[in-house]
């Protein structure tokens, strides 16, 4: 035992390898959490009103939890090379619940922004929960296990935003994050019994651990360009999920809360090809997957500004193709993000949890970014502004692509 308490013990505490149930565990309970993060990018328009902040503000409210996940990505995520998981997984899901409770009675939206910002910042837990299923992955099969997880992440950031349209439609958008709290106290009381101990065999201080997270950036170019890439195309991501419940609103779609969480969840649709993707990776073909994840999110765009462009009522056809757009860039960001995990997972096991922080920190900056410029694209050129920008970020990150050669 005194092995344990001096921190001499593997990554690789538990001994056996991933089963399917624990899978499954890992892939709810990150899909769980995440909807915490991406809920005000559909409640905006109800959110904003509320307070009364204009169109150009709306962005921050979404803005805030992704913010708030990065900075617990910089600085919370890093103390799984530190202390057991577990405890610290578990004591971050009781301070997300604790904030969303908060947020059912914040009173003004500077209060609100505070209080997003902490969720987001304790929803980082997710980041410690990867690490993990991907250190008890069978050798050389960590993409298929980070996949599938990544599926369950994915398929919570999709249905966060028909889930909170359907609560705040029938409830208000307080009501969802009262329904956040109670399902975060439940999964913390699954994983309390559920989630293996995982004790990091790094022996260091808190201190030393951030000022590594610089030494890492600039060590490991892999990690730049993947945290790159992922930041550009969430980025995207972000932009449009921001605007388009305020496109959807207007004519010809003229589409209530109900309406806009049924669009949604054709967004779902792209969580399929999570696994795909880490599949991808696992047999050599992750450039030219990246590639392609890069190029569909340019198609998805353009497809969505034209689909955006009717202004009279002309059949299905607009709100088909608007669909299937997002379904199209939903692929492209998960297909992305999943082979950059993989890549980064691959780098310094000892430094699993830093690595991740880092890499998903920067991504959700990118985030953060896309959320706030939405508000201002919208209120400058509506529609066709917010597709010109989202398109891009999409030649951006092909030029990184084609600047960084091949893997």
């Amino acid at each position: 035992m005194q092995g344990t308490k001096d921190g001499q013990m593997s990554t690789h505490l538990p001994a056996a390898t991933i089963t399917g149930p624990q899978t499954v565990l890992f892939a709810t309970a990150v899909g769980i959490i995440v909807t915490n993060l991406f809920a005000p990018q559909t409640l905006v328009g109800l959110i904003g009103p509320s307070f009364g902040v204009d169109a150009a503000g709306f962005g921050l409210v979404a803005m805030a939890t992704l913010l708030g996940y990065a900075a617990g990505l910089f600085f919370l995520v890093p103390l799984a090379d530190l202390a057991e998981n577990r405890a610290l997984i578990l004591r971050m899901l009781i301070a997300a619940a604790m904030a969303a409770g908060i947020a059912t009675l914040a009173p003004t939206a500077n209060a609100l922004l505070i209080v997003l910002f902490v969720l987001g910042a304790a929803c980082s837990a997710i980041q410690i929960l990867v690490p993990i299923a991907a250190s008890m992955a069978p050798p050389g099969q960590d993409g298929r296990v980070i996949g599938d997880v990544m599926s369950g992440l994915m398929v919570g950031i999709l249905l966060a935003r028909p889930l909170a349209s359907l609560v705040a439609d029938a409830w208000g958008w307080r009501a969802f994050y009262g329904l956040s709290a109670a399902s975060l106290i439940l999964l913390a009381c699954v994983l309390a019994v559920s989630l293996p101990r995982r004790l990091p065999a790094a022996r260091t201080s808190y201190g030393a651990l951030i000022a590594s997270l610089l030494g890492l950036l600039r060590d490991e170019p892999m990690l730049r360009r993947r945290a790159l890439t992922a930041a550009l195309v969430m980025a995207a991501f972000s932009l449009f999920w921001t605007a388009v419940a305020l496109r959807l609103a207007q004519s010809p779609f003229d589409l209530g809360q109900r309406g806009i969480a049924l669009f949604a969840l054709a967004g779902a649709g792209g969580a399929a090809v999570t696994p795909l993707f880490g599949r991808a990776g696992d047999r050599g073909w992750t450039r030219s997957a990246t590639i392609a994840c890069h190029l569909v999110l340019i198609g998805a765009m353009a497809l969505s500004a034209w689909a955006g462009s009717a202004v009279a009522a002309t059949g299905w056809v607009p709100i088909a193709l608007m669909g299937v757009s997002a379904v199209l860039l939903d692929i492209g960001v998960t297909g992305d993000q999943t082979l950059g995990r993989r890549a980064i997972n691959l780098l310094q096991p000892k430094a699993r949890g830093r690595l991740n922080g880092l890499f998903v920190g920067i991504f959700f900056i990118g985030g953060a970014t896309g959320s706030m410029l939405a508000g201002i694209a919208w209120a400058w050129n509506g529609w066709p502004a917010v597709c010109s920008v989202g398109a891009a970020f999409g030649l951006a990150a092909l030029l990184v692509d084609w600047i960084g050669g091949p893997e």
